[in-house]
């Protein structure tokens, strides 16, 4: 009886999930760890769903090369559950609004390196398209560039290619993990 109870629990928990997708138009979804073959797989599976909804050339560029972008982000800086987990697991959303595509992406991070990661994510939503393209010749520059690649690259870039402010949160795990929640606009017009 007791499986029953769980069949139906999870067959509920499905069906709401399908809804939740349904309502806010998500059309790809993925959580687990991200390596370059899934980064390919999903790209290729946007690629797709691109093709098939007959958006311009520009859009299906700007949200492939951001999703690649965002993608690279997890693999190269997502943080452990713990010490003595191995897998660096994050999660991946495209939805597709009237007026734009949104790519969110969530992955865990040490809280130690919040502080810098909202300071970066401050500057490049404090500049312009202008302000943008100078801070990444900078950064490219005199940046200090970690073992992990970086120096806020990934993040000036999405900004550049969006021309949206990056949304960003960060949810505390415990008090050495956070989840930190990035989503990108990419408007359809």
């Amino acid at each position: 009886m007791n499986s029953v109870k769980e069949n139906q629990s999870f067959l509920d928990f499905a069906y709401q999930l399908y809804k939740t997708m349904k309502t806010n138009e998500i059309s790809l979804v993925y959580e687990g760890e991200v390596t370059q073959e899934i980064t390919k797989t999903f790209t290729s599976l946007t690629e797709k769903s691109l093709t098939k909804s007959a958006e311009s050339n520009q859009v299906q560029r700007k949200v492939f090369n951001v999703m690649v972008e965002c993608l690279q982000n997890i693999s190269k800086h997502a943080d452990t559950l713990s010490e003595d987990d191995e897998e660096r697991r994050g999660i991946v959303m495209v939805s597709k609004g009237e007026e734009s595509y949104n790519i969110i992406t969530g992955n865990i991070i040490k809280n130690d390196k919040v502080a810098e990661l909202q300071s970066t994510l401050e500057t490049v939503n404090g500049l312009d398209k202008e302000g943008l393209s100078e801070l990444y010749k900078k950064q490219i520059k005199e940046g200090r560039i970690s073992d992990k690649g970086g120096a806020g690259l990934g993040l000036i870039d999405i900004a550049k290619k969006t021309g949206s402010k990056l949304t960003y949160q960060f949810k505390t795990l415990n008090e050495d993990r956070s989840f930190f929640i990035l989503t990108s606009t990419i408007k359809r017009n």
